[in-house]
Parts: C-alpha cells; structure tokens; sequence
C-alpha cells in the first residue's frame, strides 16, 4: 500500500520528517518497506530558471533559427540559438541551462554548450512539452509578464516532491489502509509521547458541515433485500454533472500513489478510496432502469458483463446491485460495462455502502477479482462513517465536476453497529506485555485510540472498542494496541531471561518425508491415505500379523473399525480394487502411515503398545501407457524393486550395505525379498501378493508391494555421510563372464563375492542375462555378468585387468561354485 507524505500532512499537523515519521509508523506496526522520492515533473524542473528575453535577431546561416540574448539573472545574459517560431524579445521564459537534463517523449538529453550553425548556444528556450508540463510543442513557454528572471523554474511552478511511503500492510489492519487511518495511527502515538502534540487540535478529517440538498429533481428508491449480505446502503444523486480531467491536484494526488487519473467523477470516488478506506460507487444514473435500485443477490448462471468486457456467470450468492430489470454492479468487487460514468454522463448516483466481509471474499474468489474494493470491504471497512464518507465525495463532486445535490441521501441501515464492549485487567495487562505499566498512561494511549473508557474499577477498565477497529474484540487485542503505542522498545529486559531451547531431531522426519513424497509423485505415484481403523477380520486367521497382537477398539462404530492396522497392506489392496472397479487398473500408489502393535518392549511411551511408522508402494497393472508405437507392459516384480531400490538411493543409502535375504512364501506374498541392516533389522521388504490374498479382495491382476519400516530408514540417515569426490579423469573398463551357477545361487551372492574379492577397482557389477535351457545341465543356470573396473589415479593396463578379473572369477568359484564359460 502506498501513502503519501504531503497528502498525509492534509490530515495531521506535524513537523516529522519523512524519515521520522517512517520510523514511528513501523513502531507501532505498520511497517515501512520502502521510501521514494516522486515529483509531478519528471526530474523536478531541477536545472530549469525564468529567464527574460533581450534581443532576437535572425540567425545568419539559417532562415527558421533566431539567435538571442537572455537574462537568467546572472551577471551576463545567456546567448541561445531557438527555432520556435513565436519567440521574440521581451518575453519571459523558461530556460534549461548547461548541465539540465530534459526528458521528453519517453527519453532525456543533456543540454551542453553547443555551436548550431556556427553560432554559439549557451542553454535552450522550452517548450511546455520539453518542461513534462505538458503535450504542446507548438513553441515556447511565454510566461507572464510579472515573471522574475532567475526565480527557479520549480519554485514559480510550485512544483511540490512528495516522499512515497510502501507500506507492508497486515491483513488485520485494514483500518490503517487509507491516509486518515495512517494519520490517525500517528496522532494517537504523538499524543502519547509529545506533550505538545494535542490530537483534538492537530489532526483534523475533512469537514462536511457545508453539505446541503440543493433541490429534490433526481429521487432514486433504493431496496435492500439481501440485509445478510448488505446490512447499511446509502446513496445521493447530483445532477448536472460535466465530465473532464480532473484539477491538476487531483490527478497528482492519485499519480503519487500509482493511479492513473480517469475522469473528475471516477477521480473522486478514487481519492475518497484512499483517503479514508471505504469503496465508493459511481452510477449513470439515467442508465438506473426504473429509477430504482435494488441490492440482491440473482439466480445462478445469470450472465453478467463487467467493467472489464468480461462475461461472467453468476453464482446465487453473488450480490448484485441492480436496477428495476437487470444486474448494474457487483457489489463491493467489481462495475459494470453498461451502467458506470462515461464522457455522456450528466447525472451520478453515488453509492456508499457496508457489505458483509464473508459474501465478498466469496464472490471475489470465485471469479478471481482483487479489486481495491474487494480489498477493503473483505477484510471489513468501517460501518458508521458510511454518510460522512458519501457527504464528503458529493461535495468533491460538485468541487470537481459542477452540479447540485439533487436528493436526500438514502441510509437503509438495518444493523446499526455497536462498539465491541472489552473488559481490562490490569495485572493482565502488565503480564501480557511483561512490564508494569501506570494506570493513567494505559487510560491516556486508550483515549488517543479512540478507545471509550466506560467505567473505571481499581482492578481495570470497561472499554467500548470503535467498530471501525476490526480485529480489536478481545482483551488481547487492545493489550496488543496498548503495546504498540506504548512502544514495544520501551519495554525492557530483566536481569535473567527465562526461555527454552529446543533443537530438532536430525534427520527432519517432516523434510524426510515431504521429499520422498515428491520423488515417488515425479515418478508417477499417487499418494493415499488409508483409515488407521480397520476390520477385526484381516488378522483373526493370519499367521503373519497375530490376533493377539491387535490393538482392539472398546467400542467400535463397526466391524469394519473394530481395531488399529498392523500393516499398510490390506488398506492399500482396498483402494487398488476400488480403482480398478472405476476403471483405472493401471495403478502406482503409496502411503506413509503408522501401524499398531499389542506388545511389550523398553522404553515404551504407552506401556503394551508400539507405534512404527512404514512407507508402503503398490504396483499393478501397465508400467507404461499403451501408444501408437508401443505397447503396454505389465508390471512385474522387478519394477516394484526397482522403485524400492530408488527411494534408498535417493536417501543416500546403498542397497550394498544391506543384507538382502528370500524370505519363504507365506499367507500374504508369494515371492519376496527381505533388507536388513546389521542383519538382523528389517529394513525394507518386496513382495509378490499372494493370489489368495488377491481373490479375497476380488483383484485379478497381479499386485506388487514394498513395505519400507520407515523408523529404521530414517535411523540409517544418520550412518549416511556425504562426501566431495572428484570425477575420475580416468576411463571406466567393462569385462563381461558368463557364469554357470546352480539354480539355488541368487545374483546377490554374486555381487557379494565379487566386491568382497575386489574392493578397489570394481565399481558395479550387473547382472544382464539369465538362461536356462537345452545346453544347460540339470540343476543349472547361466548368469551373464558385467562387471566395472576403474582406477581415479591411473588409466588400467591389460595386464591390471586380467589380473583383477582372475581374483574375482576365483572368489565366485570359492563361494558360490560358478565356473566361468567359455
């Protein structure tokens, strides 16, 4: 939000300087951002002085040129070459003198002593467009008569700079979103902490005590009918109304603060706007159908065509401002194309209105509108200053744009507001603000708010808040205005601080989780979440999960939540079936989510019960979408270990590192891998669901799980350490076996022996083929292996890799009984 300095002064009498002034302003909480420097006049006229021309005489080497004299005031006359036509001795100009820089049509030149034509140039006469006082170029400035050579071009202007505040404005504040209540925040702080300063004296709103009907020729009925949504409507019309620029200080006032100057009228409601927080509302009043205007809220779907030429369908509960036939405005958010002030307006219906925050915000939202009005009225403007603010713009009105006040002002307000009634305390107030603080001061900085003091107790106050104060309804609240005013620097520290220190677990689970959550989601997951309750009958028969160890509830709703899961697994088999029963078979899914357990163990929090969290993945279905060039193919057991392997690579944890066992089928997979760490912790398991599982819940495709004990992951981050490596500069070399091994031999033990064996040089080993067939013997089978060899200190010789790849072919044939094929 921007305010202006000079336009705030209008307001408060006050010495402050704009430094000053930013300074009490972030105290009391409204804080300054930022600061700028802003003149109606690019570059301030700075360089530009009233000069007097003494002679004029054709320029003897060009017949458009005049070569003249003129008086700046110094001790000698400038010589300037001018090509206007209309200059001639005697005249009083405007000159930019050697060194000004002139900016005109978007770009700026430096005037410099010059030769034109041979003959010698000491500065340059202006136009009014050169001065950026205006469009014309006709040619020069001729000022008037009475003039004083020397006097400096900005000061005969009275060309005023303004500083510009920005304003980090909270959303609570919204009574300080305008200069009066910027100006009002500042005098309660000045009377509180200069005895000079008094608030009654020195700051002073604008004075409506001149309005006055001038005759009754333009009535409009206005009929509230949504008094929810519009609890106080007024309105006025002025006939006769000429619509045009608006004064030179209108437009200035609205450009310092990054408005563009419309017409008179529109200027106005604008100006009021940011002088004093309430939104007004112009209307054509000979666009008003009927002579009526009626605030309600319209069927839904109704088009509507706003300021914008945007059509926009209406909700039920937009509220509307209408005429006899049709929609004119949406209230509070945003005009409409057909009824607003146009070059052929003569006659203005001004509103003022109160509407109800909650319809606002709504409407804003939906149609994705953030006006300067929906600003104000969502976060809830002032209800008792709704006529002031109406007086005051018609009478601005009349200043600006001519015309009479040509009807009484209509007030329908159904719901008159209240002053927010507030208990103090003052022992709680010198405990909310940690300093005691006198009675008669707290009572001094209430009055300067505008805080009425109803009735004094020796043990605190009853206040009455002013409704205009929003977010000021509860004792905390005036503390919290007590404190600003007060100055929160003013209130000291004691002798001993008293505070806790507290530090966060290391790893972050949060961070932890939020990061695997977005790595499975970019690989084309959809995380779901599953009810902790489940039903009693999943684990009444299971070998894996016992009854015994279920987390039963007393008093379930049903069955079907009758105890606490012991496993991710049968909540996510429901929600594949549920998909898949929607036609979306292909599915990748995972859960993090906690799993409860029945039994004694050290260190419990609830002593007979545990609580691990697990992240568990399903996959099912295609593992790509079919196209035109390739077909889909079914997922298998590789691709759920595969995605396994992925998120421990993404933690930074080597599957190397782990002890990687088959674990034998049982009543819930059919095939599956274990992971332990130190061999003895289950870190992570991947597994085929068993068909028999997979018919209870009536899934005939096959469906592939991973189940990671979340705990024990997050406890291996803390083994995990990240180092520098500097890329080799030396080649990797490949060298493939083909290993003849008896069918029981997993790969695992392979790798195993293989970066046993060689420890230094052997950087991966992959297993690319596997074959059993005709050329095999019984029991047997063909692995075909790659393996990586790289040195980071030297390129390999033949003779290095031969002999690397001997003590790896006799390690294998040592542990695992492969013999290397020929």
């Amino acid at each position: 939000m921007q305010i202006s300095y000079r336009w705030l002064k209008e307001y408060i009498q006050t010495d402050l300087s704009p430094e000053d002034m930013s300074v009490i302003f972030t105290s009391v909480g409204l804080e300054v951002d930022s600061m700028e420097a802003w003149c109606p006049v690019k570059g301030g006229l700075e360089g530009f002085v009233v000069g007097e021309v003494l002679t004029c005489e054709r320029h003897p080497n060009a017949d458009r040129l005049s070569v003249t004299t003129v008086n700046v005031g110094k001790d000698a006359p400038l010589g300037v070459v001018c090509g206007a036509p209309n200059v001639a001795a005697g005249q009083k100009v405007v000159v930019a003198t050697i060194g000004t820089t002139v900016y005109m049509n978007g770009d700026s030149f430096e005037i410099k002593k010059s030769k034109i034509r041979g003959v010698e140039s000491e500065g340059m006469i202006c136009a009014e467009d050169e001065l950026g006082l205006g469009a014309s170029h006709d040619g020069i400035l001729v000022l008037d008569a009475s003039a004083v050579p020397g006097t400096l071009a900005k000061d005969y202007f009275k060309v005023e700079t303004d500083c510009i505040f920005e304003i980090g404005l909270t959303p609570n504040r919204i009574d300080a979103a305008s200069h009066i209540g910027m100006a009002r925040d500042l005098a309660a702080y000045l009377a509180v902490h200069v005895p000079t300063f008094s608030k009654e004296r020195d700051f002073r709103l604008p004075s409506v005590e001149h309005f006055a009907v001038d005759n009754h020729q333009l009535p409009i009925t206005v009929i509230v009918e949504n008094i929810e949504a519009c609890p106080r409507y007024a309105g006025v019309t002025i006939s006769g109304v000429r619509i045009a620029s608006s004064p030179e200080w209108l437009q200035n006032r609205l450009r310092a603060i990054g408005l563009s100057p419309i017409n008179n009228v529109v200027d106005v409601t604008n100006f009021i706007l940011h002088e004093m927080a309430q939104p007004l509302h112009a209307f054509d009043a000979d666009k008003i159908i009927g002579g009526k205007v009626i605030v309600k809220t319209l069927p839904a779907d109704t088009p509507f065509v706003t300021l914008d030429g945007v059509e926009r369908k209406l909700a039920d509960n937009d509220l509307m401002i209408c005429n006899a036939q049709q929609g004119m405005c949406i209230g509070g958010v945003f005009g409409g194309l057909e009824s607003g002030i146009s070059e052929q307006t003569v006659n203005v219906f001004l509103e003022s209105a109160y509407f109800n925050p909650v319809y606002i915000r709504r409407t804003a939202r939906r149609h994705g509108l953030n006006t300067d009005a929906s600003f104000r009225f969502e976060r809830g403007i002032d209800p008792v200053n709704t006529v002031y603010v109406l007086k005051r713009a018609a009478m601005l009105i009349k200043e600006v744009a001519g015309g009479t006040i040509s009807s009484e002002i209509v007030d329908i307000n159904s719901a008159p507001a209240q002053p927010f009634a507030v208990q103090l305390n003052y022992q709680r107030i010198n405990q909310l603000i940690g300093k005691e603080i006198a009675s008669d001061t707290i009572q001094k900085i209430l009055e300067a708010l505008e805080i009425q003091v109803e009735k004094r107790t020796p043990e605190g106050l009853d206040v009455k808040i002013p409704p205009y104060r929003v977010d000021v309804q509860r004792e905390a609240d005036v503390v919290e205005d007590i404190l600003r005013i007060y100055g929160y620097n003013n209130v000291e520290f004691g002798d001993e601080l008293h505070a806790t220190l507290s530090s966060t677990q290391k790893p972050e689970r949060e961070k932890i989780v939020n990061a695997i959550s977005d790595f499975l989601s970019n690989s084309g997951f959809n995380e779901i979440l599953s009810n902790s309750l489940t039903k009693t009958a999943y684990y009444e028969d299971s070998e894996v999960y016992k009854a015994g160890n279920t987390v039963k509830i007393l008093n379930p709703l049903s069955q079907d939540l009758g105890c606490m899961r012991q496993t991710l697994l049968y909540g996510g088999l429901e929600a594949v079936i549920y998909n898949i029963n929607h036609r979306n078979p292909d599915l990748k899914l995972f859960e993090f989510g906690n799993c409860y357990v029945k039994e004694e163990r050290a260190g419990q929090t609830l002593p007979g019960f545990t609580e691990h969290q697990h992240l568990s993945l399903f996959v099912t279905g295609s593992k790509n979408a079919a196209n035109w060039n390739t077909s889909g193919q079914p997922a298998d057991f590789y691709t759920i270990k595969a995605y396994a392997g992925n998120v421990l690579n993404r933690l930074g944890i080597s599957t190397r590192s782990l002890t990687v066992k088959e674990a034998e089928s049982n009543e819930l997979f059919s095939e599956s891998l274990v992971y332990y760490a130190d061999k003895t912790v289950t870190v992570l398991e991947i597994a085929t669901v068993h068909p028999k599982l997979l018919k209870r819940f009536d899934i005939k495709t096959p469906v592939y799980y991973a189940d990671f004990r979340w705990d024990v992951v997050l406890n291996l981050l803390n083994r995990v350490k990240i180092s520098y490596k500097e890329i080799p500069r030396f080649p990797e070399v490949f060298r493939d076996l083909s290993l003849l091994v008896d069918k029981p031999v997993k790969f695992a033990e392979i790798a195993r022996a293989a970066n046993i064996a060689e420890q230094k040089l052997l950087k991966d080993v992959l297993l690319f083929d596997v074959y059993e067939g005709d050329k095999i013997a019984d029991g047997k089978k063909s692995y075909a292996v790659r393996f990586t060899l790289q040195d980071t200190q030297q390129t390999l010789t033949d003779h290095q890799i031969d002999k690397v790849m001997q003590r790896i072919a006799g390690a294998l044939e040592k542990e695992t009984g492969a013999q290397v094929r020929q």
